[in-house]
């Protein structure tokens, strides 16, 4: 299995690392990619840049959307929407498992991508993900099949572990959170 953490300006760097380490530890191979390609991506509140290594495939396997960082709601609605807006047209057409944290969700439902889907999203936006026509869930992690969302900053190293239970076994899983002495904690949503 193979996925991409894909990067963006103003993305949430807990969004993007927690995941990403996690996969790793898990075998997945993983990279930060960028819509556009190897190039420097500025987080948000100029916290620190990451290198995105390659350009976002939507044949991969798996796609993780992270969530967007600002001290006002207005930019980090903005940085969503540019996300969206260039995000959305590569991850339409896509095969791949899409796994979201915190407002990766958001970035999905402005795209249309998740209308009528189940997901969640950190707890201030559930309701704006309601009213873009997605049954917003309030659980930790929400599994709808090829949609698999996290809900705040926090929890991108439980949505690496249940990919990896979900994905590789649920062995493999308990490994990496030995290694890692956390314990998954919250509700793991099902649509099945």
């Amino acid at each position: 299995m193979r996925a991409q953490v894909v990067l963006f300006d103003g993305f949430d760097p807990l969004d993007v690392i927690g995941p990403y380490e996690t996969l790793m530890a898990g075998g997945i191979r993983t990279e930060l990619v960028s819509a556009e390609g190897p190039r420097r991506v500025p987080a948000g509140m100029n916290l620190l840049s990451l290198d995105a290594t390659a350009r976002l495939d939507p044949g991969i396997d798996l796609i993780v959307v992270p969530g967007a960082a600002s001290m006002q709601d207005e930019e980090v609605f903005a940085l969503l929407s540019a996300a969206a807006a260039t995000l959305g047209p590569v991850l339409a057409g896509s095969k791949a498992i899409i796994a979201t944290v915190c407002g990766g969700s958001l970035v999905l439902a402005i795209a249309g991508l998740a209308k009528g889907r189940n997901a969640t999203t950190n707890h201030l936006g559930l309701h704006a993900l309601e009213s873009m026509g997605v049954n917003a869930v309030r659980a930790r992690i929400v599994d709808d099949g090829d949609l698999v969302s996290a809900a705040g900053v926090t929890s991108g190293v439980d949505l690496g572990l249940y990919l990896i239970e979900r994905e590789v076994g649920a062995q493999q899983a308990l490994e990496v959170e030995t290694l890692f002495a956390h314990e998954r904690r919250g509700t793991v949503w099902s649509a099945a």
